[in-house]
């Protein structure tokens, strides 16, 4: 017998459900209590799937909002839901799949995907044909719904629906979408397109025994009236360019004019999603292929160049980033100047054509990820001739702020770095400081301590704060001050997981290498204004503690947050120099690369700063600085950094007031000079 509602039980959640939509947060809570006292009764559920799908006198969100909470109520317990209600709401879901209402379709479509992402498609055999079936359905309704149901289902479970576990589905699905790309309704096309292109990137066998089927009826939709409908077919192609580009070579002509005209396509979705072709046609080796095809390349090249002379190219001062594109070098000279030009600027344009486009549309997609990547890209190469853009650039990227989720914020943080690396002090100057630091500040104090997208941001706001200089004095002091914290913390941490292993969890010391790494970008920085910071804290001490950590990266780091306050507050590293420089000895050891070279830069600033002080400690450090330099193979860095150590040391001995002693200092320098692998560094270092 087929559950019915009790009347009294059906008006209470009615009832709950208008009041969930109050916006009064003690009704809310009230609201959020009742929803978890109601989940206790398994039949709560079959209320829930009740007011979807039969109550059709209600209001359109109300319905939609118990599919949601139902909905939720999967996702969280449907492992527990006795299998007369899962049963129930299943065959709801597949009976009302054609709601008039849009809205509610929708809904239903989005509680299938849920229940199947529940290990549901392999326990629920009748899903996946009886949803092809009703493709067929004259009524639009039922094609609509089922066809948005299998969307979401192919987005969710692409790998599972390829795979032996459901008897390969696909062989009979893919075939079914190519027949809808024909439809009378656009609606029904864009699902079909966006359905098959789920399983273009994992090269699905199906689609793969169909692929000229599928080529051939993406061209047919090419000037497709619907927006919505040429966009998939851009994405589609963007998608097969990875990794079906050997289908695409006899067409790429026509495709590339396509795309050039789909770039300014008055739908800024469409225009974003061709945009990204251009971006996946520079990081494929087909544009080597192109190459090595003179006419294909010159009709390629006449598109391109028509399209460029109509658009305004902000960034003209910008030349031959080459680099944009991944092309091997032994074919660049197949290309001259002018092509190479055109390339890069064409690209440069792309990329800020999409960045400006989504201040203007106020989405981000998938496209985001290349789209930041490639423009950090740029900036590594432009470096300063970015500075004459900077308003619009720290504009865009700001603007982002505000619209990225969690992975592209990530990148986010990446490209704004790498831009404060390229341009340097210009970004000093108040109009970028006012639009720069207030969001990062704001994601600064949104973060707790402990979480790990902290790592990104402490590396962005290192290079944001030697760019700065003097311009991040206003910010300077939270941001140092909970550097210090974290460094303390991680340290204490550190010490009692060592002596009670079985009570503490070991510290996660990526927190303390970004937090040094970030106070050694504030002391470059700000230079002397550090000096009071380091008055009001312990960072002394515990640079000395982090020092003799035994992990090699956290030694780097803290050699290099000491080189620097070296050169912007030696008043409070000389006191502790004698605690200092035999650690500093110990960590000469060229095994460790990277830890030499900072052990090594730091020694040299010392020197310089010590003078003739530095002699009682020079036994510590010198043999070990001659053994390096001795070494084979040491690199260049390494090297240079040592000849400036032994060189801050000569210079000081040479001019000591006991005569042997000086003679033995030149002496000792000449010889050393004369070996060859340490001529060329030293002689360097002698000439200044």
């Amino acid at each position: 017998m087929e559950w019915q509602p009790d009347e009294q039980g059906l008006q209470q959640v009615l009832h709950l459900l208008k009041d969930s939509q109050s916006p009064n947060t003690a009704t809310q809570r009230a609201v959020q209590q009742k929803l978890e006292q109601l989940n206790q009764f398994p039949d709560f559920n079959n209320y829930l799937i009740f007011v979807l799908t039969r109550l059709k006198t209600e209001d359109e969100p109300t319905r939609s909002l118990s599919g949601l909470i139902l909905k939720n109520n999967v996702k969280v317990h449907y492992q527990n839901f006795p299998p007369a209600v899962a049963h129930f709401i299943k065959q709801e879901c597949l009976n009302n799949i054609g709601d008039p209402s849009p809205l509610i379709r929708a809904t239903i479509g989005i509680l299938i995907t849920t229940i199947s992402t529940k290990g549901e498609l392999q326990t629920w055999p009748e899903l996946l044909p009886q949803l092809c079936n009703m493709l067929n359905s004259e009524d639009y309704n039922i094609c609509e719904g089922s066809f948005g149901a299998l969307q979401k289902i192919c987005e969710d479970s692409s790998e599972l629906l390829d795979s032996d576990a459901l008897n390969r589905p696909l062989n009979i699905m893919i075939p079914k979408f190519l027949q809808f790309f024909k439809h009378c309704s656009p609606k029904i096309r864009s699902h079909a397109i966006a359905c098959v292109n789920q399983f273009i990137i994992g090269r699905a066998q199906a689609l793969m025994d169909n692929i000229d089927t599928f080529i051939e009826s993406l061209f047919a939709l090419a000037a497709d009236e619907d927006s919505e409908v040429r966009k998939n077919v851009c994405r589609a192609l963007v998608m097969l360019l990875e990794v079906r580009v050997d289908r695409l070579i006899p067409h790429m002509r026509s495709i590339v004019e396509y795309m050039l005209q789909r770039s300014q396509d008055p739908d800024e979705n469409v225009a974003l999603e061709a945009c990204e072709f251009w971006l996946t046609l520079a990081e494929q080796p087909i544009l080597t292929f192109l190459f090595c095809h003179k006419s294909l390349t010159k009709s390629v090249f006449a598109s391109v160049d028509k399209h460029a002379q109509s658009q305004t190219l902000h960034l003209k001062p910008i030349k031959n980033m080459v680099l944009v594109i991944e092309i091997n070098s032994n074919k660049i000279s197949m290309l001259n100047k002018r092509q190479l030009k055109l390339i890069s600027r064409f690209l440069i344009y792309i990329y800020f054509l999409k960045c400006t486009t989504v201040t203007k549309t106020n989405k981000t997609n998938s496209w985001v990820c290349p789209s930041i990547s490639a423009f950090a890209t740029l900036e590594e190469e432009a470096c300063t001739e970015l500075v004459p853009y900077l308003s619009f650039i720290l504009d865009t990227l700001v603007f982002a702020f505000s619209k990225y989720q969690h992975k592209n914020l990530l990148i986010l943080y990446d490209a704004i770095g790498t831009l404060a690396d390229s341009v340097g002090h210009h970004l000093n100057q108040p109009e970028y400081i006012q639009k720069l630091m207030p969001p990062l500040i704001q994601k600064w104090n949104e973060l707790k301590d402990e979480d790990k997208d902290l790592f990104p941001l402490l590396e962005c706001l290192s290079s944001v704060a030697t760019a700065l200089q003097s311009g991040f004095l206003p910010y300077c002091e939270p941001v140092y001050q909970r550097c210090v914290t974290l460094v303390q913390k991680n340290l204490a941490q550190a010490m009692m997981y060592n002596q009670h292993p079985d009570q503490y969890e070991a510290p996660d010391k990526d927190f303390m290498i970004v937090a040094l790494d970030l106070l050694s970008g504030l002391a470059e920085g700000l230079g002397a204004h550090v000096e009071q910071l380091v008055t009001r804290s312990n960072v002394m001490t515990l640079i000395f503690q982090c020092m003799q950590d035994t992990m090699p990266e956290v030694r780097q780091s803290s050699f290099a947050l000491l080189g620097d306050l070296t050169k912007a507050c030696f008043l409070h590293v000389k006191p502790c120099i004698a605690e200092f420089l035999p650690v500093l000895g110990l960590n000469l050891n060229p095994e460790f690369i990277s830890v030499c070279n900072n052990a090594t830069w730091a020694i040299g600033e010392i020197a310089i700063q010590m003078g003739t002080e530095m002699q009682p400690f020079v036994a510590l450090v010198l043999n070990n600085l001659v053994e390096i330099i001795n070494r084979p193979n040491t690199p260049k860095t390494l090297l240079e950094n040592t000849g400036k150590c032994i060189q801050q040391y000569m210079l000081q001995r040479s001019q000591d007031p006991d005569e042997n002693v000086a003679l033995e200092a030149c002496e000792f320098w000449l010889t050393l000079a004369e070996q060859p692998i340490c001529k060329d560094v030293l002689s360097g270092h002698l000439a200044q």
